[in-house]
């Protein structure tokens, strides 16, 4: 959708990071209000403004997430991660100290760290050069074997690359 439009303020109701006014969500069938524990374990977010702890490293970045969400076996997952956005090269820099491009990797890296049924990228190239673009667009299309995505996106090439539906906002 257009600037505006809702896009970010909805993908916020839908994974919890903003309280809806009225009006229902349902997510699987099951109302946000009524069953919030059960269904934040089946999603998160990767929000437009990147969600990162400056002070950090990127490898501290993924254990303190890690640490929150009680991941059983975290440096497997972890090491996945790592492996999956190539973080290796940037995994002891702290993350104020990265460029756009690996604070975004980093962000949607984080993301995944509950292996989430149900994923929300809101903008996720936004600032990435050409080439991270497409390389995070491999990403995605790897992760929707397992993953619902729901992406938002102002660039129409990247909906039709990336989604198996579209829909469009506007106000």
């Amino acid at each position: 959708g257009v600037n505006g439009a809702g896009n970010t303020t909805t993908i916020k109701m839908l994974s919890f990071a903003s309280v809806p006014t009225s009006g229902d969500i349902l997510i699987n069938g099951d109302n946000i209000k009524d069953n919030s524990l059960e269904i934040k374990e089946i999603l998160n977010l990767s929000p437009q403004e990147t969600a990162i702890a400056p002070n950090l490293t990127v490898k501290e970045n993924l254990e303190f997430m890690a640490g929150v969400y009680e991941i059983c076996d975290k440096d497997k997952k972890i090491n996945e991660l790592v492996e999956l956005f190539k973080l290796d090269e940037v995994l002891n820099k702290k993350s104020k100290t990265l460029s756009g491009g690996w604070q975004r990797k980093l962000s949607i890296a984080i993301a995944l760290i509950n292996n989430p049924k149900i994923l929300f990228l809101d903008e996720p190239t936004l600032g990435l050069d050409v080439i991270s673009r497409k390389e995070l667009w491999k990403i995605i299309e790897n992760l929707k074997k397992n993953t619902t995505i729901i992406l938002t996106t102002h660039y129409m090439e990247e909906a039709e690359s990336l989604s198996d539906r579209i829909g469009i906002m506007k106000s």
